[in-house]
């Protein structure tokens, strides 16, 4: 416990900028959280697989029961492909394509933003501390020492937190954005091969 309150009263110390700072902290932690919560639902996608097995061999109503609960995107738009093969199933793969399109990136942009605006908000506490060192420095000159040396320490404390929020933000945002690209991908493949298996079957 004395460590966690000495790491608190360092942070304190970072001055009023630190606020800012932990609310992009927690930002980034739920936004984290929520999305392993979504890819931990989205990691069985067999039944895509099973239903376009299923479906290039002709058993469309099989493949259909297959993917119709399924909670992974690629199969939601097979799903969609095969619940709409008598009218136009290209049109409806690409709907639901788009549609899960957004949901895989959700949230991406809000880690962006924290990735980009917490060092700049450590610079703000970098430039705010050191006009408080110098503000005192010319008032009293080297009279107070630990009152200028404080100031500098608010504006390192300020720019390290801005960069450790960052960094640690930086690494799950390039994970869950490789798994996204990763995702559509196998959503584009996926309702190819269906789009044809069904065209082969429609060949008199």
């Amino acid at each position: 416990m004395s460590q966690i309150a000495t790491l608190i009263q360092t942070l304190a110390k970072g001055g009023p900028v630190m606020i800012p700072l932990l609310g992009c902290s927690i930002v980034a932690l739920a936004v984290v959280v929520e999305r392993l919560a979504f890819w931990w639902r989205q990691r069985d996608e067999g039944a895509a697989d099973r239903a376009l097995e299923l479906a290039e061999r002709g058993k469309l109503d099989e493949a259909l029961e297959v993917v119709r609960g399924a909670g992974g995107a690629t199969a939601r738009v097979i799903a969609a492909g095969l619940a709409e093969r008598q009218v136009s199933p290209a049109v409806a793969m690409e709907a639901a394509a788009q549609s899960q399109t957004s949901r895989l990136r959700s949230y991406l942009p809000v880690l962006d933003t924290i990735i980009t605006l917490s060092p700049l908000l450590g610079l703000l506490g970098t430039v705010t501390g050191m006009i408080a060192a110098f503000g005192i420095l010319s008032t009293s000159g080297m009279n107070q020492p630990t009152a200028i040396t404080g100031g500098v320490a608010e504006a390192l404390i300020a720019t390290a937190a801005g960069l450790a929020i960052a960094i640690a933000t930086l690494v799950p945002y390039n994970y869950f954005t490789a798994r996204a690209e990763q995702a559509m991908d196998a959503m584009e493949r996926m309702a190819s091969r269906l789009d044809l298996a069904l065209k082969e079957q429609q060949i008199p």
